[in-house]
């Protein structure tokens, strides 16, 4: 097998990487959830490696999810509403599960988020 998983976090509000916002992977198994990974972006908004690497990767339902939370307090960006620099709780967006399949177990999956204090989005990328 060649296929692995990757992830991109974009701050769409500030223009610039999501640095140190904490990831989580986890593969489905019907109703249950194991987590495989777990670590932090780096200052470019990506992981130091890959977050499912080649010898770990196997078709199936996996679920990564964005501790937006966490880096949006860090970040001065948790207030209530735009340029409001006051913390309010709970925030809009904290946790950001994005569940997807994973069919080929030769390919690269990139599952980036682009990610703003009050939305995200996600895409199948390269």
């Amino acid at each position: 097998m060649t296929g692995y998983l990757t992830t991109h976090v974009l701050d769409t509000a500030q223009g610039s990487p999501a640095a140190d916002l904490p990831i989580t992977l986890y593969r489905i198994d019907g109703d249950s959830r194991h987590q495989l990974a777990q670590m932090n972006t780096n200052a470019d908004g990506r992981t130091d490696s890959p977050i499912l690497p080649q010898d770990q990767f196997t078709p199936g339902t996996y679920e990564l999810v964005f501790d937006a939370g966490a880096y949006l307090r860090a970040s001065g960006q948790a207030g209530d509403q735009a340029g409001d620099q006051a913390s309010a709780e709970p925030l809009f967006l904290d946790q950001v599960p994005i569940r997807f399949g994973i069919s080929d177990a030769e390919a690269h999956y990139h599952v980036p988020l682009l990610l703003s204090p009050f939305g995200y989005s996600t895409y199948r990328g390269s």
